[in-house]
């Protein structure tokens, strides 16, 4: 029987979601036995032209040629999988969505006009059919080898949908906020990091995003009760996942 094709795709990143799949050593040689790594340009210039069963995603939209190729990625696959906060998100770059581009772009390039870029940088589904999201900056190893894992298996796969504070109490850390008055994103970002902050007295970022119903309101109300006013309640939600909806939001509400 002939093994799985994988692919993986980089638009505007850092790299950092490749490198966490490359990171998955001994798991990525097990599940290389099971799979054909088809097209990885991250890893090797060997690249096989499509039809893809998997591709993988990097990244977000920022120009034209961008939505050009991505619609030609999601018909060359069978299964596409949006992996990290730029992809799933917008990333870092979509502060730049609530800015004007000309005056951003006056700031930075001594030549703007040759810029060629959209006015907004825009996660992987709001351009074609995503069929799964893996969040993060960066992904989860953990949370990519069993994606592929269940996905060889036929079946589903088991990814967190619960906030960062359900990590908190299974991992025995002591909360942040209440125990230290430290700002936490952790109540309306979905788990999956490892617990990562919290664990060592530090709020959580949001790394992973807006869990499903994040209530962002009620955060910010207990975020002002710590003394935080408007300006650095807007910053604080204007992180890897400004993009996303709950945090964009609310980040505008506050400002």
């Amino acid at each position: 029987m002939e093994r799985p094709r994988i692919a993986i795709w980089k638009f505007a990143s850092c790299d950092g979601c490749q490198l966490a799949l490359l990171d998955c050593e001994d798991d990525l040689l097990a599940l290389a036995g099971v799979i054909r790594i088809a097209h990885f340009p991250e890893a090797s210039s060997r690249t096989e032209e499509g039809p893809y069963d998997i591709s993988f995603v990097e990244g977000s939209i920022t120009t034209e040629e961008d939505v050009r190729r991505i619609q030609e990625i999601r018909a060359a696959s069978a299964v596409l999988v949006a992996i990290g906060a730029c992809a799933t998100a917008g990333g870092i770059q979509a502060l730049r969505n609530t800015m004007d581009l000309g005056d951003l772009s006056a700031a930075v390039y001594p030549e703007p006009g040759w810029l060629d870029v959209l006015a907004t940088s825009t996660p992987i589904a709001d351009h074609v059919t995503v069929d799964a999201e893996l969040r993060g900056c960066p992904v989860s190893k953990v949370q990519l080898v069993e994606f592929i894992a269940a996905t060889l298996a036929g079946r589903t796969p088991d990814l967190p949908d619960v906030s960062q504070c359900v990590e908190c109490k299974r991992a025995g850390s002591i909360c942040v906020m209440v125990a230290a008055g430290i700002p936490c994103l952790g109540p309306v970002t979905r788990a999956g990091c490892g617990n990562l902050c919290p664990r060592i007295g530090r709020g959580c970022y949001g790394c992973f995003g807006p869990v499903t119903g994040a209530n962002c309101a009620a955060l910010t109300a207990q975020l002002r009760g710590l003394g935080l006013d408007e300006a650095a309640i807007g910053a604080l939600y204007r992180s890897f996942n400004a993009g996303a909806a709950a945090f964009a939001t609310e980040a505008k509400a506050d400002v």
